[in-house]
């Protein structure tokens, strides 16, 4: 057997190992309650977890990186709200701008959501691309103009990306490459963590040279199960641990 029919083997056995890994639970395997404590959390949107924000009216407003950055929140889905991991993923920027710099960066955020993580990449001198679902897009699209018009060095753009679809056709590589990918907060008892994984290393492939920033709180076991896959995909380096906030920050770049 040549060496190129054991690579394939072995590529089709991680893959199904992976599957089977990121398979979403069952009712009675958990899913349900999963899916009802990230509600209750949604809920409970009064228990700040950080000093420096303050809650009004379905608005946020933090000051992070020199400026006061308003949010404007929506009960209506999760993309909506503001987590935990975006939170402490614009913070790390902040306070890590020599060790990643964001200035002329070409900056991509799968998962923008309401879109702080990309504002305060975009007000450190990044250029950003802040994507999500489409009706996620327009308070996206506000909260992105309210914050950066006047004040970052680019304007964002806003595109929408339905994780694992028209990777290719949408964001075609080499045409579409980026000095970082962004994502914070992006698992949870969705059903899309292949297709999550897969978007993550569309962009973050061997020779790209980029560099991913991924945050999450660790609330469920599916979390722990995406870590596993997500370590075996990239080489990873967990840079910040938050055990308050069950927060964690990995940086990743493509095996080669």
């Amino acid at each position: 057997m040549s060496d190129r029919s054991i690579t394939k083997e072995k590529k089709e056995e991680d893959d199904e190992q992976e599957a089977k890994l990121l398979v979403e639970q069952s009712p009675t395997d958990g899913a349900l309650t999963d899916q009802n404590a990230m509600a209750r959390e949604a809920l409970d949107r009064r228990n700040i977890w950080e000093p420096s924000v303050y809650y009004t009216l379905g608005r946020e407003t933090f000051l992070i990186a020199g400026h006061d950055i308003s949010i404007r929140e929506s009960m209506d889905t999760y993309g909506a709200l503001i987590w935990p991991g975006a939170v402490a993923l614009s913070q790390f920027l902040e306070n890590n701008q020599q060790q990643v710099s964001m200035m002329d960066k070409a900056v991509l955020e799968i998962g923008a959501g309401t879109g702080l993580l990309s504002t305060v990449a975009g007000l450190l001198g990044a250029w950003v691309t802040a994507t999500d679902l489409p009706d996620i897009l327009p308070n996206l699209t506000f909260n992105l103009l309210r914050n950066t018009k006047g004040r970052s060095r680019y304007a964002p753009q806003v595109a929408a990306l339905t994780w694992g679809q028209d990777l290719g056709r949408d964001f075609p590589y080499p045409s579409f490459r980026y000095d970082y990918v962004l994502a914070a907060d992006v698992v949870y008892p969705h059903g899309c963590l292949q297709q999550l994984l897969e978007t993550m290393r569309h962009f973050c492939r061997a020779g790209s040279r980029t560099t991913l920033l991924w945050a999450n709180k660790v609330r469920f076991q599916s979390d722990l199960r995406f870590t596993e896959c997500f370590r075996r995909s990239f080489n990873s380096t967990l840079v910040l641990e938050l055990p308050q906030q069950e927060v964690r920050i990995y940086k990743a770049t493509a095996k080669e």
